[in-house]
């Protein structure tokens, strides 16, 4: 016969196995379901907005909704507010691959914007040229910008690196702030347009900004995508190791900041056609420190996440007018909030090759 204490025992077991069995249907699915997985549903939904992310679809898609803008609200305000922020763009992808591909920080990025502006406006006001016809030399003189300052400074790194750039930003704008033919402290005025084409003209120069932002930021996603682009990473992530498997770190930070350089200088002729004048004050180190936060915010390296955090740091004051002298203090905090809750940026950059984790996930399949 069996003891009390043997009897209550079988009773315990006996209560278990029936609750597991209540809740067993809860728990127990088959393999690959999700259930009992909370977090499920939140990864796939992460993988889908990164799957459209890194879409090829992505970039066309955005462009054709900027060159359609007019068509929506060609309110003057609203043209103004948007070629500013597409301006902003430019700059913002052009200094993405300093920093976010080459990991090269770069605080005086404001001087090739100054070197484009002042190179068309000088062209164009002084001997009459046409703004289409300075681009060649607006593109040549940012080259000879970046070689005269990356040529002696890029074998430096980090902090050393930030503190000669900065310098040379603010060379370039007490320079032609100093000298008589930029104008002075007054800069240039009367710095003509690209043409009206039959159209409203900021209508006009909004879509040849519009076209030209959008074919810089697609030669930029390319950029980083290719060879270059990944050996641009490399030396991002371990300048050492990539010199030691054979990359040549030099000429590869070379080749970014002189790429940086030129999408620069070609932001600054846009800037010059969209203001008509411009003056030292207008390339000060605040410019070079609003387009490298638009990198951070956006996420370094992540061509989404610079068009992103470019558009937050262009907009946002304009979309928080309402707060009046608040303004800037809202605008402050919603960056440190963004910095607090999401370090790695609005829209990080991938890691991995595009395809590769489809492949390894039909792979574990089979």
């Amino acid at each position: 016969m069996k003891d009390e204490s043997t009897l209550s025992a079988e009773g315990d077991a006996s209560a278990y196995v029936s609750a597991v069995e209540e809740r067993a249907p809860a728990n127990v699915a088959p393999a690959g379901s999700g259930v009992g997985h909370p977090g499920t549903r939140r990864t796939a939904l992460a993988e889908a907005v990164s799957d459209v992310l890194v879409s090829k679809w992505l970039g066309p898609a955005l462009a054709v909704a900027a060159l359609l803008l007019p068509l929506v609200d060609s309110g003057t305000y609203v043209i103004r507010i948007a070629v500013d922020a597409l301006i902003f763009v430019m700059l913002a992808v052009g200094l993405n691959i300093v920093v976010g591909y080459c990991g090269l920080l770069d605080l005086g990025y404001a001087a090739f914007f100054a070197i484009g502006a002042y190179t068309s406006g000088l062209l164009s006001t002084k001997w009459g040229w046409p703004l289409v016809a300075t681009l060649p030399v607006v593109v040549a003189a940012a080259i000879v910008g970046g070689l005269v300052i990356g040529g002696p400074t890029l074998r430096l790194r980090s902090d050393y690196l930030a503190i000669v750039t900065l310098g040379f930003g603010e060379i370039i704008r007490i320079t032609a702030n100093n000298l008589d033919f930029t104008g002075g402290p007054n800069g240039l005025y009367g710095i003509p347009g690209f043409g009206d084409f039959g159209l409203r003209s900021d209508i006009a120069l909004y879509w040849i900004t519009a076209a030209v932002v959008s074919t810089a930021v697609l030669f930029s996603s390319r950029l980083g995508r290719g060879r270059l682009g990944r050996a641009w990473r490399f030396v991002r992530e371990d300048e050492d190791a990539a010199e030691a498997m054979g990359i040549h770190t030099y000429r590869v930070k070379f080749a970014a900041y002189i790429a940086g350089a030129v999408f620069g200088g070609i932001a600054g002729v846009l800037f010059a056609a969209h203001q008509t004048a411009i003056s030292p004050p207008s390339f000060n180190f605040l410019w070079s420190a609003l387009i490298l936060m638009a990198v951070v915010l956006g996420g370094m390296g992540s061509t989404p996440g610079v068009v992103a955090g470019a558009l937050a740091i262009s907009l946002l004051p304009e979309l928080l007018r309402g707060a009046e002298n608040w303004r800037y203090l809202v605008f402050g905090l919603l960056l440190i909030a963004v910095m607090v809750f999401r370090p790695q940026g609005l829209l990080p950059a991938r890691t991995g090759e595009p395809g590769r984790r489809g492949r390894r996930t039909q792979g574990g399949a089979s």
